[in-house]
């Protein structure tokens, strides 16, 4: 036993247990992770429990600095460090125990050596073998010119045994190149199947000795079947490869050094189970037959969730690749388990994932520019914010809209990612606000000139490849506001899940009380990715506003292993140079959050399944430009959707190759890439002609109307 690495560590049992304290022991050589109830039961050998490391996947949470995991043989095993040094370093020493399970000792490097030099060395032995040919026609040659019959006899003695040792040479080098094709072909009940007469049965090998050898019976598949069971046919090769006679020791194998290894991971008690901790287990498989005997109570049919209702204006274009809501679940990942893992053999915990590319069939149908766009499918909850009289009013509009938008921007529980924006990639539409006015002027100098200027208008830009960074705009001409905003993905490799942290933040600006509220985005995880994948958000966010003071606290929660709900997010709002809240906001970011006001006053502050979604205005694909998102992805989106993941990823192949060969192609003429719609001030991308800079060239600050 070759131990690594010992200590204390707090395991999770279950719910009524929680955490319990336990010492572990790594044997580095046999690959196991061993826990004992205290350092004393370790001395005495008395194992609790181990966890098998061959095929482990090592995970982390951001949100926890001391908790890690380890999924091996469909458990999930979840450990709890003093403090983020001490499990970096057990994590380091698991990550080079699982490597070294897989390492090549010094026996196994010899072999692999002389297999790579064998077709080498058979070609030697070949050219030796030309070279023993010709001194033996040599020695032929003699013999024939010798004048003296005795010594001639002498010699062709040596002769024929020369004869008979190049014809044995002839046939094992000829063997040896038959058994190394055969090789290549199936193998049927440990013989090669099809395998033709061995040409070595017709060799002649009585001149080496005088009495005939006992031949002793081989260890084949057709002795061993003749030998056990006389008497019975077997489904057999024509013939087999005997393997050599194998003599074993009378002292039997060690049966406990045997046992001593567990072909699974376990823990002794039965109460001390392993799980991932949702609310529930899942219940038990019911069985197929009695499915077809006993129908099922109409009362116990349970009803499919209301879906969110959508509402489409009269001049909406509908696009049957982007707007139909057919069923886009991946099912589980275990059907692509090759694929997934060759991407999980490419990364380490930590790792950053910008330029790994990942398959196809996880990918989403729309840009991740239309995905920002998704985030202002509430429009009228947006605009209204301008409406509002005073400023503590609208900081909770704010906080209401921006609570609102998350659950549009990602409609499936189901992680898929939407296709990474090549650089000039464009995006955009348009919406129309309910029961607003029926105002037809175009906003001719806006982002969407076809657009009225009682619309919300939105428009998106991909301006940098690495690091890959998407500017957004929009604004309402009518009530004077809009957002200016820019993203910076950034992914990150955890074990079992992957996190993509949104760098940047947005700037909405409502223009008739000159406030600008600044906000910044959640990170975003893709959890449980061996199995069926869901998205949840983490992160603290702060909502300021400069101008009056008023500021909120948001921050989504990640879902605990141990209890808790998916998808949680709160909020307080706070008045100017107030530490404590007005108003305490509780819930789940896609389904319905509450409001406690300190006046006592409880109300629903966004519910979300009800909540009715605004449809994007897009224009006809005939009348896109060559590099806005739909018209550029279609060939892709047509075939994700019709399950031709083949043909996706050919397509997306082009697209990704075509990006690199006009980056390379700049490279070489000097050129650096010039954008369309945003440009770069500090750090920051803003749009280029803003509804403020416009507002500000025609209406001076002092004549503008504010609302009532």
């Amino acid at each position: 036993m070759a131990i690594k690495m010992e200590g204390p560590l707090s395991k999770w049992t279950n719910v009524m247990k929680g955490w319990q304290y336990r010492w572990f022991v790594l044997d580095d050589e046999s690959g196991l992770l061993s826990y004992y109830t205290s350092k004393d039961k370790m001395v005495k050998g008395s194992r609790r429990g181990c966890v098998r490391l061959k095929g482990a996947i090592i995970g982390i949470d951001d949100e926890d600095e001391s908790t890690f995991t380890i999924t091996v043989d469909h458990k999930t095993f979840h450990f709890q460090a003093r403090d983020e040094d001490e499990r970096e370093r057990w994590i380091e020493a698991l990550e080079c125990a699982i490597c070294n399970i897989g390492a090549p000792k010094a026996s196994d490097a010899h072999q692999a050596s002389t297999l790579e030099d064998f077709e080498k060395k058979l070609m030697e032995t070949d050219a030796y073998l030309q070279l023993l040919i010709e001194q033996n026609e040599a020695l032929e040659k003699k013999i024939y010119e010798c004048p003296n019959e005795a010594d001639k006899e002498r010699y062709n003695v040596i002769k024929v045994t020369a004869d008979a040792m190049i014809e044995a040479i002839k046939h094992s080098i000829i063997q040896l190149q038959i058994s190394k094709e055969n090789l290549k072909e199936p193998v049927v009940n440990g013989t090669l199947h099809n395998a033709g007469p061995l040409i070595t049965d017709g060799a002649n090998f009585s001149h080496y000795s005088a009495s005939p050898r006992q031949v002793v019976p081989s260890l084949s598949t057709e002795n061993i079947c003749k030998e056990s069971r006389p008497g019975q046919k077997y489904l057999t090769a024509q013939t087999s490869i005997s393997l050599p006679n194998l003599s074993c020791p009378d002292e039997t194998l060690n049966a406990s050094a045997v046992d001593s290894f567990p072909v699974t991971s376990y823990s002794s008690s039965e109460d001390e189970e392993f799980y991932d901790a949702e609310e529930q287990k899942s219940p038990k498989r019911a069985d197929p037959n009695l499915a077809l005997t006993e129908p099922a109570d109409c009362d116990d049919v349970i009803q499919s969730a209301t879906e969110t209702p959508v509402i489409s204006a009269a001049e909406d274009y509908f696009d049957e690749l982007y707007d139909t809501r057919d069923n886009e679940d991946l099912g589980s990942m275990e059907e692509h388990g090759s694929i997934i893992g060759h991407l999980l053999s490419q990364v380490r915990i930590g790792m950053d994932l910008t330029k790994v590319v990942l398959p196809t069939f996880i990918l989403e149908r729309r840009s991740l520019l239309e995905m920002f766009a998704d985030f202002f499918a509430h429009p009228d909850a947006f605009t209204k914010i301008a409406e509002l009289p005073t400023p503590k009013e609208r900081m909770v509009q704010v906080v209401r809209w921006y609570l609102g938008a998350f659950h549009a921007g990602r409609p499936s529980e189901i992680a898929k990612k939407p296709y990474n924006p090549i650089l000039g990639e464009t995006f955009k539409c348009h919406w129309q606000i309910p029961d607003s006015t029926d105002d037809r002027e175009p906003a001719s100098d806006g982002p969407i000139p076809w657009a009225s200027k009682d619309n919300l208008s939105f428009i998106a830009e991909q301006v940098s490849h690495h690091p890959p960074i998407s500017a957004f705009y929009c604004e309402n001409y009518n009530r004077r506001i809009s957002l200016d905003g820019y993203v910076w993905t950034k992914s990150k490799f955890l074990g079992l899940s992957i996190g993509v942290h949104m760098i940047g933040e947005c700037v909405l600006s409502v223009i008739d009380y000159d406030e600008e509220y600044t906000l910044t985005f959640p990170s975003g995880y893709g959890r449980s990715i061996l199995t069926v994948p869901w998205v949840e958000l983490g992160g603290k966010i702060l909502i300021n506003c400069a101008k009056t003071g008023f500021s909120s606290q948001v921050e989504f929660h990640t879902k605990p292993f141990y209890g808790s709900k998916k998808h949680r997010v709160t909020a307080q709002i706070f008045e100017p140079n107030d530490k404590k809240p007005f108003v305490n906001i509780e819930g789940e970011w896609n389904g319905v959050m509450y409001a406690k006001w300190a006046t006592g006053k409880n109300e629903v502050f966004v519910d979300t399944k009800t909540l009715p979604i605004i449809k994007k205005i897009v224009q006809p694909p005939d009348q896109q430009g060559p590099l806005e998102s739909r018209k550029l992805w279609r060939n892709v989106t047509f075939y994700l959707k019709e399950k031709r993941v083949d043909d996706a990823t050919e397509e997306k192949h082009k697209l990704e190759q075509r990006q690199r060969d006009e980056a390379k192609e700049r490279k070489e003429q000097g050129k650096k890439w010039e954008t369309q719609f945003f440009h770069e001030v500090g750090e920051h991308w803003v749009y280029h002609n803003p509804l403020v800079k416009r507002l500000k060239n025609k209406t001076p600050q002092t004549q503008r109307k504010r609302p009532a």
